[in-house]
C-alpha cells in the first residue's frame, strides 16, 4: 500500500518538487530508489501569515517498487509514515426478501442521485421520480427567472435534476467521518470532476462543471437499467399491514415496498402530505439571515495580508461562528469569487442563495450570515418551521417592492439603525433582479437583528473587511432573504433506516433531516441504497 507522509508544512510559494524531496527525507527513502510521489491531501494555513507568511501544508504519497520496500521503510519511520489504506469497494450483501416491484427514489439530488447509482450497478433497476425538470430544461427556467423575475414553481433553483446543490458552488466538504465520502469523491472526479477535489482540504467542483457531472452521472443510471422519470411528484402513500405498498404521483400509482424519500429542503408540499398520512416527523433546529457579500479583494487582503493577488494563493475563504449558551450566529456556504442568486421555490417570496463557478473569478465574494432558530422558537406545530420561513420569505417580497427584487442594506448602516445602502457604496449588490433599499428590522425580530449585528462585529475583527467601513474599505451588502439553510423537519427513522412508523420507506439525505450539503447527502444516500440491498434480493 503506498505510504504517507503528513504534516509537511512549507512556504505557500516553495514547488511541490521540493516537497516531494522533503517527503521522502522524513521516510527516509534514499534518492536513488524509484518511487512515485504524488499530493494525497493539501490545505492553506493563513492563520499566521502576520509570523510566519502563509503555509501550505501537505499529506504526500510515496509508492515504492514493491509492497516489501514500504514495509521496510514504514518500519524505520515508525509513527512518522503510514499506510493509505484502499479505498473499499462497495458491494454489499444482497438480501433475500423479495420485492414488490423496483425500487422507487423520490427526488434527483445528491442523496437520490447516488442511492440510484449503487442500485442500478448492484443489478436493481431502480425508478426515480423528479418533480423538476431534466438538467437541460431547468438550466433555460432559472436562467429565464433570474432575467424576468418569472418562476417556474417545479423547476427552480430548489427542484429538478441535481437538486439545489446544482446552483451553488458545488462544495464536497463535509465533517462527517464515513469511508464512503472518499467513495463520492472518487465518483464526481470519475464523471467530470476536476482532480484536485481529490486533494484538496476544501474541495469544490463549480456549478458550470457539476451540471456536466450529473448529466453523466444520470446517463450511466440509464445505461444499468434505471428510470429517472423528470416531472413527476410524490402525491401520497399507501401500506397495508407489511408496510409500504404503492406510490400515487400526479402521473398515476407505481407498485412497490422500498421508496427512498430524498425529496429536498424544500419539498414543503411533500411535507404537509407527509404529516396528513400521519407519516411520524419532529421538528428540528435550522437558521435564517441574510446574504453578505464583500470585494473578494478585500477578503483576500483581510486573509493574506501583502500575498494577496499572488496568482499561487486560491481566493480567499473565511467560515465564523460565535455562540452564547443556545445562541448561535455563523457564515456558511461561502462562495469565494460568486454571485448571490434568486432562490425561491413558490410564487410571491424571495429566497437567496449563493453560487460559484469553478473559476471563482467574479468581482465579489458571498455568504450566508444566518442565526440559529431552535423548534421552541417557531411554534408548537410539526410545520412551523416551515411557516416561519415562508412569512420571512414573503415579508421580503413585499419589502423588495412585489416585483422579484430583493431588500438590501449596508452592513454598515444596520449596525448604526439606518435603512437602505449607500450609493457610492464599491460593493455593487450581484442578486440579479436588483435590489431595494430596506431595513432588516423590518424582517426580522429583535433577537435575530441583535445576533446578526453580533456576528459582524466579532467576524470584522476576525478579517478585517468582512463588514467593511473602516480602513477605507467599502461596507459589505447584505441581501435577504436566506432561508433554506437546511430542512426545518426531520422524518423520523430508526436503526435500519425505514420510518419508524411505515416499514419500506427510507428517508434520506437533507430534506428528511439527515445532511446537510453535497457530501453528506451523498453518502446518507449510500447508507440507504446499502439498507435497501441488504433487505431485498435483485430479481
Amino acid at each position: 500500500m503506498p505510504l504517507l507522509i503528513s504534516n509537511l508544512s512549507v512556504p505557500f510559494d516553495q514547488p511541490v518538487e521540493d516537497v516531494y524531496t522533503l517527503a521522502r527525507e522524513k521516510a527516509k527513502i534514499s534518492k536513488a530508489v524509484p518511487a512515485k510521489c504524488y499530493i494525497a491531501k493539501t490545505s492553506l494555513d493563513a492563520r499566521k501569515q502576520a509570523q510566519k507568511g502563509i503555509r501550505r501544508v501537505y499529506t504526500i504519497g510515496i509508492e515504492l517498487a514493491s509492497p516489501i520496500l514500504e514495509e521496510e521503510a514504514a518500519s524505520r519511520c515508525g509513527s512518522t509514515v503510514r499506510y493509505r489504506p484502499p479505498l473499499q469497494p462497495l458491494h454489499p450483501v444482497h438480501g433475500k426478501e423479495k420485492r414488490k416491484g423496483r425500487p422507487v427514489i423520490i427526488g434527483f439530488g445528491p442523496g437520490g442521485m447516488f442511492a440510484a447509482l449503487l442500485l442500478a450497478r448492484e443489478g436493481y433497476q431502480p425508478i426515480v421520480l423528479e418533480r423538476g425538470e431534466p438538467l437541460s430544461k431547468r438550466i433555460g427556467a432559472v436562467e429565464r427567472y433570474w432575467k424576468t423575475g418569472i418562476l417556474a414553481p417545479e423547476s427552480n433553483v430548489q427542484f429538478g435534476e441535481g437538486g439545489a446543490g446544482t446552483f451553488s458552488d458545488g462544495k464536497l466538504t463535509t465533517r462527517i467521518g464515513d469511508n464512503r465520502c472518499e467513495y463520492v469523491l472518487r465518483e464526481f472526479y470519475k464523471y467530470g470532476a476536476p482532480e484536485e477535489i481529490l486533494q484538496l482540504a476544501k474541495p469544490h467542483i463549480g456549478t458550470d462543471r457539476l451540471r456536466k457531472v450529473v448529466t453523466a452521472i444520470r446517463e450511466e443510471i440509464l445505461h444499468l437499467g434505471g428510470e429517472i422519470r423528470f416531472q413527476t411528484q410524490l402525491t401520497g402513500i399507501r401500506a397495508n399491514a407489511a408496510g409500504l405498498s404503492c406510490l400515487e404521483t400526479n402521473s398515476g400509482l407505481l407498485e412497490t415496498n422500498a421508496a427512498i424519500l430524498a425529496i429536498g429542503h424544500s419539498a414543503r408540499d411533500t411535507f404537509q402530505m407527509l404529516a396528513e398520512q400521519e407519516i411520524p416527523m419532529e421538528k428540528k433546529p435550522f437558521s435564517v439571515g441574510v446574504r453578505v457579500e464583500q470585494l473578494q479583494s478585500v477578503i483576500d487582503k483581510g486573509l493574506y495580508g501583502e500575498f494577496a493577488g499572488s496568482p499561487l494563493l486560491p481566493k480567499g475563504e473565511y467560515q465564523f461562528s460565535w455562540r452564547q449558551g443556545q445562541e448561535a450566529v455563523y457564515t456558511f456556504c461561502m462562495c469565494p469569487g460568486g454571485f448571490v442568486v434568486p432562490a425561491a421555490s413558490e410564487l410571491e417570496s424571495i429566497t437567496t442563495n449563493g453560487m460559484s463557478e469553478f473559476a471563482r473569478n467574479q468581482l465579489n465574494a458571498n455568504s450566508a450570515l444566518v442565526v440559529s432558530v431552535t423548534p421552541e422558537q417557531v411554534g408548537t406545530g410539526i410545520l412551523d418551521g416551515v411557516a416561519f420561513q415562508r412569512n420571512l420569505e414573503e415579508t421580503a417580497f413585499c419589502l423588495g417592492g412585489s416585483n422579484g427584487m430583493a431588500p438590501g442594506q449596508d452592513a454598515v448602516r444596520f449596525l448604526n439603525g439606518k435603512a437602505g445602502m449607500n450609493s457610492s457604496n464599491a460593493v455593487l449588490p450581484s442578486y440579479s433582479l436588483g435590489v431595494k433599499d430596506a431595513d432588516f428590522s423590518q424582517v426580522f425580530d429583535r433577537r435575530i437583528c441583535k445576533l446578526l449585528r453580533e456576528g459582524l462585529e466579532r467576524f470584522e475583527r476576525q478579517t478585517a473587511g468582512f463588514t467593511g467601513g473602516k480602513n477605507g474599505n467599502p461596507s459589505a451588502v447584505m441581501t435577504g432573504v436566506e432561508t433554506r439553510t437546511s430542512s426545518p423537519v426531520r422524518i423520523l427513522r430508526g436503526e435500519d433506516f425505514q420510518s419508524i412508523g411505515m416499514k419500506g420507506l427510507y428517508p434520506c439525505g437533507e430534506g428528511a433531516g439527515y445532511a446537510g450539503g453535497i457530501m453528506s447527502a451523498a453518502v446518507d444516500g449510500l447508507r440507504i441504497a446499502e439498507a435497501v440491498i441488504s433487505r431485498f434480493s435483485e430479481k
